[in-house]
């Protein structure tokens, strides 16, 4: 670790997460972002618009249905029109692939925000508002139909906390972990995917192209999520159809298990017990949610 920066190896580790309804990947391509990454390109970038909405003081900001927007090294998806400027993003643990975000307009944001982010039904604490306000902050499927091509998520997706801009813990310590764990998955038989989802047409509609049965797994670094002194800090969430080696439904399917204190070394045993096996190994556990966004503890 770099002078001055050392790991926390004292505190415990459980339950040291924020809770969250969902966490909003969004699919930038690059490896660092500065400290705020609503700051990024001068503040254009759709980080900055979620927070807009679900920070604090937003439209839809909501204590008791937190939307987390982190930024991650997955490049996005080619739209159909290359000329447009076009995001995409991960929704987890609603493992859904949202491969366009047309960057032209706020259009797109508010059906991204309408239709897939807002809670379907609000916390018993908001039953003093008024009906208009109630229904502002639920949300509505029909929005899900603006935006094409949405997906749902296969793969298993490993996220670690690579932001340098924030805390060079972080920095240091996670592209070595995500060639730890490129190279672990693939001996355990996955297809480490690093380029950007393909979308094509299908009988005219939008599908993921190349697809197949065969086990895939992307890993990607990503910005602060907190606890930089806990580094390296790693997410794991496993799609809702995802069997173990025998056909047998994965214990953590659909589940997201948060990890800290991981070193290089560690890998190869998180990957065989959590993403093989369906176990959480306890001494890393951070916490996790489920596919109810229910939040883990042990």
């Amino acid at each position: 670790m770099p002078d001055g920066l050392e790991i926390d190896r004292e505190n415990p580790l459980n339950g040291v997460m924020a809770g969250y309804a969902e966490h909003v990947v969004v699919c930038t391509g690059k490896d660092d972002w500065m400290s705020k990454i609503e700051d990024e390109n001068s503040g254009d970038n759709l980080a900055a618009d979620l927070k807009e909405l679900f920070g604090r003081g937003g439209k839809y900001t909501d204590p008791f249905h937190h939307i987390s927007v982190i930024n991650s090294s997955f490049p996005s998806s080619v739209p159909p029109r290359k000329e447009i400027q076009s995001t995409s993003v991960y929704l987890l643990p609603s493992f859904k692939y949202v491969p366009f975000l047309p960057r032209v307009s706020f259009d797109s944001v508010k059906a991204l925000a309408k239709g897939f982010l807002l809670p379907e039904k609000l916390h018993p604490a908001h039953a003093g508002l008024s009906p208009v306000h109630r229904d502002r902050l639920t949300r509505k499927e029909a929005f899900q139909g603006l935006l094409p091509g949405v997906q749902d998520v296969k793969d298993v997706l490993v996220l670690i906390c690579g932001h340098g801009g924030r805390d060079m813990r972080c920095g240091a310590m996670g592209p070595v972990l995500r060639g730890e764990f490129e190279e672990k998955l693939a001996r355990q038989g996955f297809n480490v995917a690093s380029e950007a989802v393909q979308i094509g047409s299908l009988d005219g509609n939008l599908e993921i192209e190349g697809s197949s049965n065969d086990k895939v797994a992307r890993v990607g670094l990503i910005s602060h999520i907190g606890g930089h002194k806990f580094a390296g800090n790693v997410i794991i969430y496993i799609p809702p159809g995802h069997t173990t080696a025998g056909g047998e439904k994965h214990p953590l399917a659909g589940y997201g298990i948060w990890y800290g204190r991981v070193e290089p070394k560690h890998v190869e045993g998180i990957v065989g017990e959590t993403v093989m096996g369906g176990r959480v190994v306890e001494d890393k556990f951070r916490g996790g949610i489920d596919a109810h966004r229910r939040i883990l503890r042990l």
